[in-house]
């Protein structure tokens, strides 16, 4: 008989085994954040599969350094920003960036399979208390960091000849049909925020697509497949859209503390606060990048 296929996850003295590292090493390497690893009843697990990453990341000044994947929340301003630093790089490096949605992109963070995710979760004003409490429910969040990106201006888009629902009474707008997002996306988190605000229930909106990306919802809008729904300004803008400002949120980025100093994330905050960079958040408009660059939130530090 064929012996049986390793368990996913490795104790203590198997990592140590699979490393040729003493077991006090192993202790200190995950302990600091360095070696991936999860405690479970106080014991030391550690993910077979994200260890195998973890050596190809650390071999020859890492094998993956010339890549940068993104996750969670979708936005034209980083699409265009990934897109044309990866021009001026003359592709000798890949951004890839999977709009999943915020509460996806994190999952996927949590798992290792992504280096950065992109997350908005409610008002500017409150994001430095809400993406902190969001981030902490992910295995790994203590050894992340949460960095500003942008404001970005959040509301409803709707078509520019569709004067009926603009004028609307919210109690007729759910009449109207909606695009919606996943659950667990930022823009879906809006939308429950905005009715629960107007008194009304998100359970009788009238929901005839679900859309999984802000373009996704605002191509829907302008094909008139459907009325209504939550985005941005910039992706009512690209698509020739009337938007409704409803406010400004914080698009941010989390990130495992050692790809903070990767050279190509650098250049991503880099771009944002060029002049180029600056133009086109203003063409796209709805941006604001004063704080661009700011760490947040450390997740090794306990908040008082």
């Amino acid at each position: 008989m064929s012996d049986p296929s390793p368990s996913p996850y490795m104790t203590v003295k198997d990592a140590a085994a699979y490393l040729h590292l003493n077991e006090k090493k192993v202790y200190q390497l995950a302990s600091d954040g360095h070696l991936p690893a999860t405690k479970v009843t106080g014991k030391w697990l550690f993910p077979r599969k994200l260890i195998d990453q973890w050596l190809l990341e650390s071999s020859h000044h890492g094998v993956l350094s010339d890549r940068l994947l993104f996750a969670g929340s979708d936005d034209p301003l980083l699409k265009a920003a990934l897109l044309r630093i990866m021009q001026q790089q003359q592709y000798q490096a890949l951004y890839s960036y999977m709009p999943t949605g915020t509460q996806a992109g994190l999952s996927l963070l949590a798992q290792g399979l992504v280096d950065c995710c992109a997350v908005h979760w409610g008002r500017a004003e409150e994001s430095q208390i809400r993406h902190p409490a969001l981030i902490r429910q992910y295995t790994g969040s203590r050894h992340w960091v949460l960095v500003h990106l942008f404001k970005r201006r959040q509301g409803l888009m709707l078509r520019k000849d569709d004067s009926d629902t603009l004028l609307s009474e919210p109690t007729e707008m759910l009449r109207k049909r909606w695009v919606i997002r996943q659950e667990g996306a930022g823009s879906q988190r809006f939308l429950k925020d905005w009715l629960q605000q107007q008194n009304l229930s998100f359970e009788k909106i009238h929901a005839s697509i679900r859309a999984l990306t802000e373009t996704e919802v605002a191509s829907a809008i302008a094909r008139n497949l459907a009325d209504i729904g939550p985005g941005t300004e910039a992706a009512a803008i690209e698509c020739g859209l009337t938007f409704v400002p409803v406010y400004q949120e914080a698009f941010e980025l989390v990130i495992p503390r050692q790809v903070f100093f990767r050279t190509l994330l650098q250049q991503v905050f880099d771009w944002l606060q060029s002049p180029e960079g600056r133009q086109t958040a203003t063409k796209l408009e709805g941006y604001d990048l004063s704080q661009c660059g700011k760490l947040i939130w450390n997740g090794e530090v306990r908040d008082s």
